[in-house]
């Protein structure tokens, strides 16, 4: 099937889903938050913040600091010496493989676009995405179902020929809250 005859889409999230990235994100986090007296717990981390904007996370760890924007940039610089302790969901990516013919891939997350590039780069899945939307593309964060409804409007597709991989409470909230068929992906 020929790309300009596809009338579906496929919309992934990136952390918990296509990637167990929890300690990715909790060693960077953790060496981050260091130089501020700063210890990150981690099943706290991967139960409250991993899958979410760190400006929604950061300043419940921080308080009122002004340093919250310093620990998440350090944070994304230190993001690519953890990539060795991520995860790829086999099953999910070997799913992407079978649906690309007929099926958009968009990759929809929360992750800024240069750890989103840095993983897929590292696991070598980039070039299977039609779309790529990071929260520099995005002005409200899940549970808003912004992204979601932006990859659907860029391919013309509708809510109903949609289906969206999710993992976290408020990506399946925004997913439903799209119109489209929802798969929740558990841990793996």
């Amino acid at each position: 099937m020929s790309e300009n005859t596809k009338t579906k889409l496929a919309i992934f999230d990136l952390d918990g889903t296509l990637f167990n990235t929890d300690d990715v994100n909790y060693l960077s986090y953790k060496e981050a938050l260091e130089p501020f007296g700063i210890e990150l717990d981690r099943e706290y981390f991967v139960g409250k913040c991993n899958g979410r904007s760190y400006k929604d996370f950061l300043p419940v760890i921080m308080g009122d600091s002004k340093d919250i924007e310093t620990v998440h940039d350090s944070k994304m610089n230190l993001y690519t010496e953890y990539l060795p302790h991520a995860k790829k969901n086999e099953h999910l990516i070997a799913m992407m493989n079978g649906m690309k013919d007929e099926y958009y891939l968009a990759l929809v997350t929360t992750a800024s676009k240069k750890n989103t590039k840095e993983i897929t780069d590292y696991f070598g899945i980039t070039d299977m995405f039609d779309l790529c939307l990071t929260k520099e593309d995005i002005k409200k964060t899940k549970p808003d179902p912004e992204g979601f409804l932006a990859a659907m409007e860029y391919f013309n597709v509708s809510a109903k020929d949609t289906v969206i991989f999710e993992d976290s409470d408020v990506g399946i909230e925004a997913a439903r809250r799209a119109g489209a068929t929802v798969f929740a992906v558990d841990k793996f």
